[in-house]
């Protein structure tokens, strides 16, 4: 074994990567940014006021818990509203429109339960869609309730009260996992991630191989190139898509065999919405990906270099796109660049049709599919001129 051909060859790695910039910047200059980036959504993230909705149905001794949980609202360092509704349904609906964050159900047993010595049951409500968030709201709204038992005195009861919480959702059981609420990411994010990646390094090898040249001296117009490029590339991404949808929404129970045990293959995950609208959005973000890949890959030389693309590209798109933190609160900076993103749309759509039973008929998955649709025309006449700048 020698010493000078193994130096020999490291030298040779060193200077090609001295020799690529766009490597260098890959491996000193990204990780920087995306850390710089987390960094900033973490620092600055804004932390939204919890709106919250009582439904009083308890009368006098009600409108106390109303009252004290208003001054301590007013009073409290981080930003919560508290305002009442009617009944139930009217806090239902407040909260599938967006109007309201929680909302406190006062039962009308309330006095009869203090004066029997009874513990009191008060229903909190949430959406349901969001754990994480709902969780950080609950806590904060425990904090205010901390010295609700006071307000539960009753004369001649020994001690206070204090009553017991009952957590209800609007959407998804109180007992979803985590793969329920995160199959909607899944989904849209994992098929957009592998489309990219799969047309960028396809649509170079076109390139390199000189397949692109030769159609371009042919009276194929460019956009024709671009649109039979997307199509042929779209064939795949739509096969990748339906594997995806089935098996986050299906699950296939295969027995034991000998010494392999049972196992399942697919998430099973229930959509409250229709699959074929999931099935939707989830195709067309990747239609999406394939003009977007085959955009970038126009400025790429070797399949590394698109491989480059991911951390620029799709990971920015993982922290902004409303999967960890709602868009509304990212600092003001990141949460216009979040509208522009693709994934924040997709997201958003499959969200709401497969956690909220969301239809064609909801604005929301309308101006998403909209949006979704205009980025993926977009990037087809990006793609169609820079092929006519390369070969100018």
């Amino acid at each position: 074994m020698s010493a000078r051909r193994i130096l020999a060859v490291a030298r040779r790695i060193a200077q090609g990567f001295r020799r690529d910039e766009r490597t260098l910047g890959l491996v000193f200059v990204v990780p920087i940014v995306i850390m710089a980036l987390l960094g900033w959504v973490l620092n600055e993230q804004k932390d939204g006021a919890v709106r919250v909705s009582i439904v009083n149905q308890a009368g006098l001794i009600g409108d106390r818990i109303v009252d004290a949980l208003q001054t301590a609202a007013a009073e409290a360092d981080e930003p919560m509203t508290i305002d009442t509704l009617a009944d139930v349904d009217a806090a239902r609906e407040a909260i599938r429109a967006g109007d309201t964050d929680l909302a406190i159900v006062i039962p009308d047993s309330l006095l009869d339960d203090l004066t029997s010595g009874t513990r009191p049951t008060l229903t909190v409500i949430s959406e349901g869609t969001d754990p994480a968030a709902e969780a950080g709201r609950f806590q904060r709204l425990q904090a205010l309730m901390a010295d609700l038992a006071g307000q539960l005195a009753v004369p001649g009861a020994p001690a206070p009260i204090v009553p017991r919480i009952e957590v209800k959702t609007v959407y998804l059981s109180p007992d979803a996992t985590t793969v329920d609420v995160l199959a909607p990411v899944f989904l849209g994010y994992f098929g957009y991630f592998f489309v990219f990646l799969l047309t960028g390094i396809s649509f170079l090898r076109e390139r390199i191989g000189g397949t692109l040249e030769r159609l371009l001296a042919t009276p194929v117009t460019r956009g024709e190139i671009v649109l039979g490029y997307t199509l042929g590339f779209g064939i795949f991404a739509t096969l990748q898509v339906i594997i995806l949808t089935l098996f986050v929404l299906s699950a296939v129970e295969v027995p034991a065999i000998g010494p392999i045990p049972a196992f399942t293959i697919g998430m099973g995950v229930e959509s409250a919405g229709s699959p074929v609208l999931t099935f939707a959005i989830a195709l067309i973000l990747s239609l999406g990906a394939v003009s977007l890949g085959i955009f970038l890959s126009t400025f790429a030389r070797t399949e590394l270099q698109v491989i480059q693309f991911i951390p620029i590209v799709i990971i920015p798109q993982g922290v902004l796109g409303g999967i960890f933190w709602p868009i509304d609160q990212l600092p003001d900076v990141l949460a216009a660049i979040a509208r522009f993103l693709p994934m924040t749309y997709a997201v958003d759509g499959l969200r709401e049709v497969m956690l909220k039973g969301a239809d064609l008929g909801s604005s929301a998955v309308q101006v998403d599919l909209v949006v979704l649709t205009g980025i993926a025309l977009f990037f087809v006449v990006l793609a169609a001129g820079t092929i006519k700048r390369e070969v100018a």
